[in-house]
């Protein structure tokens, strides 16, 4: 099976050689495994086995597809967000909506005359649809892009005291990631449409169900009914603990949730499989807290193959992932043997690690 035809099976609850796989390193993890690789950092992810090639076209591309070379170093986005470097990631240092009056914020212009540009992000992985699966990311479509503009301070008190305003602010923000996604599905061979907006933290949901169903659920639902109106399959991301919310998605029509940080209340991976796993395929799981940096060796294979185990029952749904991005302080051996567990030898990632080599030559 190629990746493709190996993740398609997986949704579709059909039997795979072996379970797809969609890894995030962190930078410094990266780093780390291409001097190991002898590949560059980005091409970490498809050396170790990657089923899934997507990248980010809304404003996460700022976040994360943008790199400098020292802590300290800033720009500002499309959006007029300003970011800074800070220990190996983008953190907003300048929100251009902080202090606007309710008039400049409905004045305010998204980046509409860039669409192309950020669009252009998926040149790098449209080449390899044939064999891969491919995704778009159009996040953060609706409460994560407002805070972005506004701060979060100022958006939770737009939600409790403003919410006409922030109703409108909220539509706004999916109207661009709408109209990002009605592009991308158009004019690129997906497999999937990605959305997110992270909306709760470890503990809970950062703003009530209810807020979330009367202000965020109809504007982030127009993003997934493009996906949908193409045929598509539809992934879902969203750290921390949003059980309270995963009904509400099924019932949108999402396909994929992710990242499952079991370590959050209501989200045991386990737990979640019983429940809906008939429903939704479950994508990441794996404890990045405590298990993949502090477990042993033998810990870290036998707790994949439990994972693996459980979350693939009943005829697949599963993708393994991380429930982060794998830390710098995870040691290789761990590394190598979750892939181990789930069916990627080392060697076959040093071997394809030596082909991506001689490509280059």
């Amino acid at each position: 099976m190629n990746s493709k035809e190996r993740v398609h099976a997986a949704l579709a609850r059909q039997p795979v050689d072996r379970v797809p796989v969609f890894m995030w390193f962190h930078p410094a993890t990266a780093q780390r495994l291409s001097r190991l690789l002898e590949i560059p950092a980005g091409a970490v992810g498809a050396a170790m086995g990657n089923d899934v090639q997507q990248t980010w076209v809304n404003n996460n591309y700022a976040m994360e597809g943008i790199s400098h070379d020292q802590d300290g170093e800033t720009h500002t986005d499309y959006w007029g967000i300003t970011w800074v470097k800070r220990y190996f990631f983008n953190q907003i240092e300048g929100f251009p909506l902080q202090h606007a009056t309710a008039q400049e914020m409905l004045d305010y212009v998204f980046p509409y005359n860039q669409l192309k540009a950020l669009l252009g992000q998926m040149a790098a992985v449209v080449p390899h649809a044939a064999e891969s699966f491919i995704g778009c990311d159009v996040s953060p479509c609706a409460f994560e892009m407002y805070w972005r503009l506004r701060g979060m301070e100022n958006t939770m008190l737009d939600l409790a005291l403003e919410p006409e305003l922030a109703s409108t602010m909220l539509r706004r923000c999916s109207d661009f990631a709408v109209a990002l996604s009605e592009h991308a599905c158009a004019d690129f061979p997906l497999d999937w449409l990605w959305a997110g907006d992270d909306v709760a933290s470890q503990q809970g949901m950062m703003i009530s169900p209810k807020t979330w169903r009367a202000l965020i659920r109809p504007h982030l639902q127009r993003v997934f009914d493009v996906g949908k109106r193409h045929h598509l399959w539809l992934a879902y991301h969203c750290c921390g603990a949003l059980r309270p919310i995963i009904p509400d998605l099924i019932e949108m029509g999402l396909d994929v949730l992710n990242p499952i940080q079991g370590n959050c209340p209501g989200m045991d991976p386990y737990e979640l499989k019983h429940e809906y796993g008939a429903r939704l395929t479950f994508m990441g799981g794996m404890d990045t807290q405590e298990l993949l940096p502090r477990g042993t060796t033998d810990e870290v294979f036998r707790e994949t193959s439990r994972l693996l185990e459980a979350m693939s029952a009943n005829g697949g749904g599963y993708i393994l992932a991380a429930s982060h991005t794998i830390p710098p302080e995870t040691p290789d051996e761990n590394i190598f043997a979750m892939y181990a567990a789930a069916g990627i030898t080392r060697e076959e990632i040093f071997d394809r690690a030596a082909r991506m080599r001689k490509r280059e030559e």
